[in-house]
């Protein structure tokens, strides 16, 4: 039996998931049987995993080595998104766990809503909307916009959420410049997106969109010294994870005005305290790591993360494997037989 658990973190206190529908009647009909785990415990104790071989992950909490070794019916973490730093997959690998994720299907909705933070931002928006609440109307003048047109956007860790991006910022008559780890990328060259070196490209961009993938190397990618190179008159965007900037000289360079102002859809920690001086900044907008939460989202991600679970279940192999190596692992195969016997 295929039996599947659902990550604490996606119940609400009525017994529904946080993302409403996520469409679990496809497990039924696939006589796939699932429930919620009961406890939200991070790393997930082993024992709360005995007879699972299948768990659907929001992303919040850890599978460290000693659960996935210890877990000796898992056979599937499938990530409900894109993410997956609190996976460690080389260690599912030797454990014969498959993981997949949905970066094919968070492709478009991360990048609208990149594209919505970065209009948000440069537009003013949200101090537009504060002095029209507040009656404030004759401040307009002072909050006029940034311009686009002509303005150059850099983004940090172009991949497929970047090369969409810069598909929906071809009308407006910006250059875009892309940097990533391999400094290059096919879809770059046929958008005609310029890659640079992380440095060039903040000395460059109007506009900085962060949407890079978070890891060992990559924590603090953007750091004091980095945004140091910035233009004053430049803006940044963090929609990948908030680890990627330095909070701390992020507040610095906001509040002694090195850079014009910043959009943040990810913190460091989550959520961000109720006292964290960037809520005060007139200059930042903010959404709480949910910008590209919509309709379409939901059923994209969760039909491509229960598609992965239905083709485990059924002996396949799930196209969003990140270690598709693991297949072929005497650790996997083992827990196939016995399922299966």
């Amino acid at each position: 039996m295929f039996r599947t658990a659902l990550t604490a973190d996606s119940a609400r206190p009525d017994g529904g998931t946080i993302f409403g529908n996520l469409g679990l009647g496809r497990l039924d009909d696939a006589g796939i049987p699932w429930h919620v785990l009961a406890r939200y415990l991070d790393p997930i104790p082993p024992e709360d995993l005995n007879g699972v071989a299948a768990v659907l992950s929001l992303g919040h909490i850890t599978f460290d080595a000693e659960t996935v070794a210890a877990a000796d019916d898992l056979e599937l973490i499938a990530r409900f998104g894109a993410g997956y730093e609190t996976i460690d997959v080389e260690a599912c690998t030797h454990a014969g766990v498959a993981v997949t994720n949905t970066s094919g299907a968070i492709r478009r909705p991360l990048a609208l809503a990149s594209l919505t933070m970065l209009l948000a931002v440069g537009h003013k928006l949200r101090m537009k909307d504060h002095i029209t609440r507040t009656g404030r109307w004759d401040e307009r003048e002072d909050f006029r916009g940034a311009a686009f047109d002509g303005k150059t956007v850099g983004i940090v860790g172009f991949g497929s959420v970047g090369s969409e991006l810069a598909k929906l910022l071809a009308p407006l008559g910006m250059t875009v410049l892309g940097t990533n780890r391999s400094g290059h990328s096919r879809a770059a060259d046929a958008l005609g997106v310029r890659m640079v070196e992380l440095d060039d490209l903040l000395r460059q961009s109007d506009y900085v969109v962060v949407t890079a993938s978070l890891n060992a190397s990559s924590r603090h990618l953007v750091d004091a010294g980095k945004l140091a190179l910035m233009k004053q008159s430049a803006f940044i965007v963090n929609m990948g994870r908030g680890a990627l900037i330095d909070q701390e000289a992020l507040r610095t360079a906001l509040r002694d005005g090195k850079i014009s102002g910043a959009g943040l859809d990810v913190f460091d920690p989550e959520p961000i305290a109720a006292d964290d001086e960037l809520l005060s900044f007139d200059n930042v907008t903010l959404a709480p790591h949910s910008l590209n939460w919509t309709d379409d989202f939901t059923r994209a991600v969760s039909s491509s993360a229960l598609g992965a679970i239905i083709e485990v279940a059924h002996g396949r192999r799930p196209e969003t494997t990140l270690n598709p190596e693991v297949f072929d692992t005497e650790a996997f195969r083992a827990k196939q037989r016995r399922r299966l016997d």
